[in-house]
């Protein structure tokens, strides 16, 4: 037992051990996103009811519920969707890619490469123009609301859609490298 490195609390090698420290820190971030996503799920909820209640009762809409529900719904895709992407819960043509994978390892995983690539250029590209869109709302202090009513900045929206974008693009980044490195993996 003394020459096995595979031992029970055998600390793994340097460069492993940092990717393994960098991969656990990066799937906290991933699915830190998707939690703040589904909390704000709860409280789009909650402001949904309170506005239907207020509209039942007192013959009015609560403000900014409008607006902060369609800046809401856009953040909540943006902040699951790095979840969705690592789980492989994003609408693919499974009857076709599960199939080929099987038949054909190294092609599929050049084709599963080539959608994640898609993917994050797509995504980094969406991300790129949210930074536009923030520095506008920063700029000119945008916000949403009835002046002297009641009132709220987009850009804390903006920013935070602009990061779920961005750790989207690098999760679909992260998986093309994952299938790129099963392509080297497979043997024909």
């Amino acid at each position: 037992m003394a020459g096995n490195d595979q031992t029970i609390g055998a600390a793994p090698d340097g460069p492993r051990l940092r990717e393994a420290g960098l991969a656990r820190v990066w799937r906290w971030v991933v699915e830190g996103f998707a939690a703040a996503g589904t909390v704000l799920i709860g409280i789009l909820m909650l402001i949904v009811c309170a506005d239907i209640v207020a509209r039942n009762s007192a013959g009015a809409s609560l403000p900014l519920v409008s607006e902060a529900g369609a800046l809401l719904v856009v953040l909540l895709v943006a902040l699951q969707l790095a979840a969705n992407v690592r789980s492989r819960r994003l609408a693919r043509t499974e009857i076709f890619i599960l199939p080929f994978t099987q038949r054909f390892p190294r092609a599929g995983a050049i084709l599963n490469a080539a959608f994640d690539l898609v993917g994050a250029a797509v995504l980094g590209i969406v991300a790129w123009a949210t930074i536009r869109i923030l520095e506008k709302d920063l700029a000119s202090s945008e916000f949403i609301g009835i002046v002297g009513m009641a009132t709220m900045p987009t850009w804390p929206f903006r920013l935070l859609i602009l990061m779920g974008f961005a750790v989207a693009a690098i999760e679909f980044a992260v998986r093309c490298i994952a299938e790129l490195r099963n392509f080297g993996r497979v043997r024909t």
